[in-house]
């Protein structure tokens, strides 16, 4: 893949994921499935199957972990040219508990001082963003590190300036925080920068401070952003622009199998539409399919449907 063909750059952390292949306490299981995690990868692998250019940025450990991540994410057609391999420090891994009855499940992550917190303004490759018509960000990738932090503000600023799109996910991990007030007015500096920004329900009143989503929409229009599309799990999606606003009912689906990566899903269904010229409240409805596919199957991206699949499914 060149450069130049680009449609979406994204940038951030993947994970070595073991899932669990028995229901119970980690120390109990014996048996895992080596997968692949991370939101921005989800993203990426995700607009990729539904044959979108995409190409993500990021630092690996000089590791088996690190080489089975980046052969992985080139497997699914995203391009890897600007994944740096980081001599010195080792690739995250994430554990994933067997999901019951639809419930989230049990995750413990090994992240502290991994290859991705290295991440810095030094890795910002300008043409290489600069090739690209859309950034997707996420507040994961922010709050790893400082240096994460200023390479986050270095891309939406260059994409910003040179008249590209670009969405923000703030998926947060308080976790990773020092403080939740912290956290919000950090991520909220970059979804200021942001043209679409799409947060969960409960993310949007930790973040905004109100609690209904036509006043957290209205907290990010007041700041330049264009269109704010907020997850409301079964009930579908909330969006507003200055023009516009409604409800996008949800998907429903036979069974829940796994919810981890359905607001990534979403995310794939939003940009992919927006970028292909759909109507918003169409792009919103292809969010919330791709993520009812999601969650159908185990795994973060597993369930992500091919451009055929999701025709498919219309």
């Amino acid at each position: 893949m060149t450069q130049s063909g680009l449609d979406v750059v994204t940038y951030g952390e993947a994970l070595a994921l073991f899932v669990a292949d028995e229901v119970g306490d980690f120390a109990d299981v014996e048996k895992y499935t080596r997968r692949l995690a991370g939101a921005e990868t989800n993203v990426a692998i995700g607009l990729a199957r539904l044959g979108l250019k995409v190409g993500w940025v990021s630092r690996v450990g000089n590791d088996s972990f690190g080489r089975f991540i980046r052969k992985r994410v080139a497997q699914e057609g995203v391009d890897v040219s600007c994944v740096t391999t980081d001599a010195e420090f080792r690739t995250a891994i994430q554990l994933k508990a067997k999901a019951v009855d639809g419930a989230d499940p049990a995750i413990e992550y090994y992240r502290k001082g991994s290859a991705a917190s290295q991440l810095s303004q030094v890795d910002f490759n300008q043409a290489y963003f600069g090739a690209a018509r859309h950034l997707h960000a996420t507040g994961i990738a922010a709050a790893l590190s400082p240096g994460n932090m200023a390479f986050a503000h270095q891309a939406l600023d260059f994409m910003r300036a040179g008249g590209k799109t670009i969405s923000f996910d703030p998926n947060l991990r308080p976790m990773l925080w020092p403080s939740q007030e912290v956290m919000a007015q950090q991520l909220n500096q970059l979804a200021f920068k942001a043209d679409w920004v799409l947060p969960g329900l409960s993310e949007g009143k930790i973040l905004t401070g109100y609690t209904e989503p036509r006043d957290i929409a209205a907290f990010y229009l007041e700041q330049g952003v264009s269109a704010v599309i907020i997850k409301l799990g079964a009930d579908g999606a909330y969006f507003r622009t200055a023009d516009d606003e409604g409800i996008v009912g949800g998907v429903p689906v036979a069974e829940v199998v796994d919810t981890v990566g359905a607001g990534d899903g979403f995310a794939v269904g939003v940009i992919s539409g927006v970028l292909e010229g759909l109507p918003l409240p169409q792009a919103v409805a292809r969010g919330n399919r791709i993520g009812a596919f999601a969650i159908q199957v185990v795994g973060d991206m597993e369930g992500l449907p091919t451009r055929a699949q999701l025709d498919a499914a219309v």
